[in-house]
């Protein structure tokens, strides 16, 4: 049975205000062709000059996957002809990287080992229509870092799981915003399939895929198109294929060059990019997911719940400012994420602060409310940013704690079901439920089931 084999590299643009050698922005959406200057249009005698902040994002997901870095890299030249390349060559690192090695951790699955991270320029796009094809260049400048993967991918699952450990650790570091729809991260797949016992097939390239769905959908296409290939006695051809998702299929792009098509060689418009040991020594690596994860499970947060709160760098940051965790998880997993889920508040400016989810905690340790109460309480907290104490106030929600009125709810329940508080008296514990739902219905909701259990029990015996 045939093998596939899948390595991955992942394109992830740096999350900086302005281009890797300009000084023009790096912020989506602008009209084409607005964010260029003679640098980033390939202007004849226009130098580039390297972006600091750049440097450090690299390091910084160098560090975090346990990369070698170097000390000393050096820029390349890339060349080749294409409308959105100015220049006709892009410049990158090639035989001497800024970051060599490394792994990253792919839950559920293993370290996927990296072969290295380089920095590099982004192309231009073309844009292709009825009437012919132009060129926005707003994007040819753009910092990247390419994120090479060993090939010891199995499948399809797998290379998807892999993208989105990756994607989301890059989100958590600062260094990529993890926006698929609009390219900030994208990866080109290589696929070939063998013999188990038998050398490494020739290899597909599938270019510039943006989503995990996709990806699933392309890796398993040109495995099966491969597949049926060999059966039938044909060759594979070493190509760079493009995915059709409405089609789900791979097209042939053109042949692969290989690093001499390129022509690579070094740049001589910029100095080798040297990194004191004391400049990465000072680049911080915040925590990242798999670490997050480990700290939540051993303080009790359920599996499904660490995964949610983790799965989003926001709610992360919310859970650790809320203090319990078990209870913060249950409140980010649950009232917020209904008010999410109907888009009553937006993540990204909610209207309370942390300190007031605690406040109204507090209302039911103290039994001024139920936990029904608690729940209509947290709601408009979340919609609103009310203080707990007012919304309670308001909306009349304190239990009742006047053991004189509580005792008169608990004569006329025991007078209206004497059935039910014969056969508890006979053993039937379970009917003590039903007893105190009876009285916070009569109470509307605003009795103190604690003091009901407690009066129920003393007059019934236990």
């Amino acid at each position: 049975m045939l093998q596939p084999v899948i390595g991955l590299e992942v394109h992830a643009q740096l999350l900086t205000r302005t281009k890797i050698f300009c000084g023009c922005s790096t912020a989506f959406g602008a009209p084409p062709n607005t964010q260029v200057c003679p640098v980033c249009l390939g202007l004849p005698g226009a130098l580039p000059a390297l972006n600091r902040a750049v440097v450090e994002l690299a390091v910084r997901a160098g560090k975090a996957f346990a990369c070698r870095i170097a000390g000393r890299s050096v820029w390349s030249r890339k060349n080749y002809f294409y409308p959105d390349l100015p220049k006709g060559y892009q410049i990158t690192q090639f035989d001497l990287p800024i970051c060599a090695g490394g792994a990253v951790d792919v839950p559920g699955l293993r370290k996927v080992q990296l072969t290295r991270i380089h920095l590099e320029e982004d192309a231009g796009k073309s844009v292709h229509a009825e009437g012919g094809s132009e060129v926005d260049l707003n994007r040819s400048g753009v910092p990247l870092i390419e994120i090479v993967g060993e090939p010891v991918l199995r499948s399809s699952e797998e290379a998807s799981e892999y993208l989105k450990a990756l994607r989301l650790a890059l989100v958590y570091l600062g260094v990529n915003d993890g926006n698929l729809e609009e390219g900030s991260f994208r990866c080109d797949a290589n696929v070939s399939v063998h013999e188990p016992s038998a050398k490494l097939g020739t290899r597909v390239e599938l270019k510039n895929i943006n989503s995990f769905r996709f990806v699933r959908q392309a890796i398993d296409y040109e495995i099966a198109r491969q597949v049926a290939a060999l059966g039938r006695g044909e060759r594979i051809i070493q190509e760079t294929r493009l995915y059709d998702h409405e089609k789900n299929e791979t097209r042939a792009m053109r042949s692969k060059e290989e690093a001499n098509d390129y022509r690579y060689f070094p740049e001589p418009d910029l100095p080798p990019l040297v990194v004191s040991p004391a400049w990465i020594d000072a680049v911080q690596v915040p925590r990242l997911p798999n670490e997050i994860t480990a700290g939540l499970l051993a303080a009790g947060v359920a599996p499904a719940d660490a995964r949610t709160i983790v799965g989003d760098p926001r709610l992360a940051a919310l859970h650790a400012r809320l203090g319990d965790p078990r209870r913060a998880a249950h409140f980010i997993v649950g009232e917020l994420s209904r008010a999410l889920n109907d888009r009553e508040v937006n993540l990204d400016a909610l209207a309370f602060e942390p300190a007031q989810v605690a406040e109204a905690w507090a209302l039911q340790d103290a039994g001024t409310i139920s936990s029904t109460g608690l729940k209509e309480v947290l709601a408009e907290l979340i919609r609103t940013g009310k203080p707990p104490a007012q919304t309670v106030l308001e909306r009349g929600l304190a239990q009742v704690q006047d053991l004189a009125a509580l005792d008169a709810v608990v004569d006329a329940v025991l007078a209206r079901y004497p059935s039910e508080a014969g056969k508890y008296q006979a053993g039937k514990k379970t009917l003590l439920g039903f007893l105190v739902g009876a009285a916070m219905k009569e109470l509307k909701g605003k009795g103190n089931p604690s003091a009901l259990n407690a009066l129920f029990r003393a007059r019934l015996g236990g």
